[in-house]
């Protein structure tokens, strides 16, 4: 099992910053991605950023260029620059994990949210 646990959401003006933290415990995998995703109201759970156990970091275009991931072994740290109304959401850590096995299984895992909003 694994539990990711996130902190950091909340309230900022427009052209703001916030950094958003996430804590693994549990299972171990050793080739995982880690990352953040986020849900606006009415809409569909979208990519923000992920990084892999080698640190490829892979980010969606909207926020290229504005928002930084990097992590540890068991923590992803997401810090956003130059924050816009339009992002925000509820954001989600998420955890990939695939075990080293002959048929390579792979396991998602969540964590519960944590709201960014960005309004002046």
């Amino acid at each position: 099992q694994v539990q990711l646990v996130e902190s950091g959401g909340g309230s900022v003006q427009p052209g703001g910053s916030l950094t958003l933290s996430c804590a693994k415990t549990g299972s171990i995998f050793s080739v995982d991605a880690m990352g953040w995703y986020r849900q606006a109201p009415g809409k569909e759970r979208e990519l923000v950023a992920t990084i892999t156990n080698d640190r490829r970091a892979n980010y969606a275009d909207s926020v290229k260029e504005r928002f930084i991931i990097n992590r540890t072994k068991t923590t992803v740290h997401l810090q956003m620059n130059s924050l816009k109304p339009e992002d925000t959401a509820v954001y989600y850590c998420n955890y990939h994990g695939i075990a080293a096995t002959a048929t390579h299984n792979e396991y998602v895992y969540w964590g519960q949210g944590t709201q960014v909003t960005v309004s002046s």
